[in-house]
């Protein structure tokens, strides 16, 4: 009887495996194709740099697979896509003030850091929002304070820089499960 149990958990524990090694495989193949898509836009779709470009995406997916373990992404896609829409709009939002602030130079400016308390934990999801966020003109993520709250810089810190945030922080952990 013993045996059969033991049988039976060797034949659960190489299925799990094999769905493990499954998945490794699919996120590797994700990531080969995104850094060859990249390639592709950067070289012009030359095919002189096709070789040279296939040693650079190898390259680029084990290091990213060493420095990033594979692991499943929970994402909505709908979130997602509610939040990329969202992160559009307030960029072109956001874009047009900054020039309209550069050709305007009676617009005063009041630049500053504003502390933004983030409901995400420190690590690789705050490092994402942060790196989201930062795409965004106006206002940029430079750091955390003792107490581990956000500190972004402002254009114009009258701004309600904090909210537009949390707003984001709230679309960003939705699209990711985070929530």
């Amino acid at each position: 009887m013993s045996s059969y149990f033991r049988i039976v958990g060797l034949r659960i524990m190489s299925s799990v495996g094999d769905g493990a090694s499954r998945q490794r495989a699919r996120i590797a193949l994700a990531r080969t194709a995104i850094f060859f898509a990249f390639w592709l836009m950067i070289s012009g779709g030359n095919g002189i740099l096709l070789a040279v470009g296939i040693v650079a995406v190898a390259i680029a997916t084990w290091t990213s697979l060493r420095l990033l373990p594979a692991r499943g992404l929970r994402m909505r896609p709908l979130a997602a896509a509610t939040l990329a829409v969202h992160i559009l709009r307030q960029s072109g939002e956001a874009g047009i003030d900054v020039a309209w602030r550069a050709f305007d130079p009676l617009l005063a400016l009041r630049s500053g850091f504003i502390v933004f308390p983030s409901r995400l934990p420190i690590g690789s999801a705050r490092n994402a929002f942060c790196a989201l966020s930062s795409l965004q003109p106006g206002a940029l993520p430079a750091g955390t304070d003792q107490n581990d709250r956000m500190v972004v810089h402002c254009l114009d810190s009258g701004q309600p820089v904090v909210a537009n945030m949390a707003v984001e922080e709230a679309l960003f952990m939705r699209a990711l499960k985070h929530d």
